[in-house]
């Protein structure tokens, strides 16, 4: 097989990795954003219940999307961590965070005490969306590299942009939470989700509009990619039928319509931004190609590439087979 296949081969599983993480992970982290801002603790607990089964599953996805980075190119795994090391590790701390309050809110003494857990869930939530928006504006934006060693500050992550980023993310991974509770909660808890998953979806498309935008002037190359009209107006196109899409799902009996139709604005956002850098891995210059390791190794992670993915899709799967159907509130006919 030709390297430059390989190659692809190897980004094409690290792009799925990410998207998966982002897609699965994103949700839980909505909802663990609802959670915080929701008063009654009945509503907060089935909120809990929607994902406390699944949410760690949800995570294999992010373990192999940064080994995945470290093994397949390692000069990008060199060059993107230390401008983002602060990022990554408040993403860390507010992850385990989100892992205690989630699996030991039930064993919490009193509601005031529950209640102090998810303010903390609310936190790792925010804190874990926001860092992961500003490590993809930073890779975005760029990193200063300089004989395969990074050359910048520490501080591009600071910049306008990827804390725009990272606002952006953390609202839109809200709004995937919305439609999470809408499909898999009933009653009142589930009116209140779809008029905010409406409200989350207008401002989660018009903050993506800006993004993009504002993307266009970091790069001739990102201008270029993204005003092709081929580009633009299919970008269009698909926004507009899965926009239609999600307004017309909160019509019908089939309630998980508008989550899967918010989860498609994520794919077709991360298809623009992939769009946009190829063939770059770290801009403004450091390509696939350059930053790729040898072709055993390549070779070698994609076989183990070919087992993982498949194995976490089925156990994904089965996870949410297991614990699908509808969560009510407690004492709610």
């Amino acid at each position: 097989m030709d390297i430059d296949w390989i190659t692809l081969l190897c980004a094409g599983a690290l792009a799925f990795s990410v998207m998966n993480y982002v897609l699965l992970d994103g949700t839980d982290l909505g909802v663990g954003v609802l959670m915080g801002m929701t008063r009654d603790p009945k509503e907060r607990r089935a909120m809990a219940v929607t994902i406390v089964p699944i949410w760690d599953a949800n995570e294999t996805w992010l373990v192999l999307g940064g080994g995945g980075l470290m093994a397949l190119f390692p000069l990008a795994y060199a060059v993107l961590l230390p401008a983002v090391y602060w990022p990554f590790i408040l993403m860390f701390l507010a992850l385990i965070v989100r892992a205690v309050a989630l699996e030991f809110r039930d064993h919490a003494p009193g509601e005031a005490s529950k209640r102090a857990v998810d303010g903390l869930l609310l936190c790792g939530s925010l804190v874990t969306g926001v860092t992961q928006g500003i490590v993809l504006g930073t890779l975005v934006q760029g990193v200063a590299h300089q004989g395969g060693q990074y050359s910048g500050n520490g501080s591009e992550w600071l910049s306008p942009f990827p804390l725009f980023s990272g606002v952006v993310l953390v609202i839109g991974y809200t709004w995937l939470g919305a439609c999470w509770l809408h499909w898999r909660c009933v009653g009142q808890l589930q009116l209140r989700s779809a008029w905010q998953a409406r409200g989350l979806a207008v401002a989660t498309v018009l903050l993506l509009i800006v993004l993009v935008a504002w993307t266009a002037t970091l790069q001739p190359q990102y201008a270029q990619r993204l005003s092709d009209p081929r580009v633009w107006m299919s970008a269009g196109v698909v926004l507009a039928v899965l926009l239609t899409v999600f307004a017309l799902g909160f019509g019908t009996r089939q309630h998980f319509v508008p989550l899967f139709a918010a989860l498609g604005v994520f794919v077709l956002a991360f298809a623009l931004m992939l769009v946009a850098l190829y063939p770059l891995i770290v801009p403004p210059d450091l390509t696939l190609q350059a930053a790729t390791s040898s072709p055993k190794s390549q070779l070698f992670m994609l076989i183990g590439f070919a087992v993982l993915i498949p194995v976490t899709l089925i156990y994904n799967t089965y996870g949410f087979r297991v614990f699908s159907g509808k969560v009510r509130v407690s004492g709610q006919a």
